[in-house]
């Protein structure tokens, strides 16, 4: 952990940013599996969203970082969040649910942004309203490209501009 002196030479913890490597891959999975579930829960079947354990989350993230993908943690007392840097691409941005709304999300954000060595991009469900007012506060604005992930929901491309 890293600690700060406060200006009555208290020691406070702050919160910290690693690296996720094979030592602390299932944690880093453990919060995809958790937090991927909630935020998917309101669209997808019971049965797909129970397919994303840790397990399968920790095989899908390793696959990436061996291609290339960098994967960050941000641990306070606990680990909190995850996001994946590949060159300008941002993805898996994801907070634990009970930790949400309180700058974590901001602050892995702008983390995987420093780590960008192209634009940096982003793809989002065209419903992830919580999300998509994160990334417009950044500066992240709607470039036109858009996927189709069913007949009914759409993925749409931000680019920080």
């Amino acid at each position: 952990m890293w600690y700060t002196e406060t200006d009555n030479s208290e020691f406070v913890e702050i919160s910290m940013i690693v690296p996720v490597n094979e030592t602390n891959l299932l944690q880093a999975a453990t919060i995809h599996s958790i937090s991927w579930k909630e935020s998917h829960r309101a669209f997808c079947t019971p049965d797909f969203i129970e397919t994303h354990t840790p397990d399968r989350q920790r095989e899908y993230l390793r696959n990436k970082m061996n291609n290339g993908t960098k994967l960050y943690m941000l641990v306070e007392e606990k680990p909190i969040g995850v996001v994946s840097v590949t060159k300008g691409l941002i993805e898996d941005l994801y907070i634990l649910p009970d930790m949400q709304n309180m700058g974590y999300g901001t602050k892995l954000l702008l983390y995987a942004v420093g780590q960008c060595t192209d634009t940096p991009t982003l793809w989002i469900l065209e419903n992830n309203i919580n999300a998509e007012r994160l990334y417009r506060r950044i500066g992240f604005k709607e470039t036109g490209r858009k996927n189709a992930i069913t007949n009914k929901l759409d993925e749409i491309e931000f680019a920080l501009t």
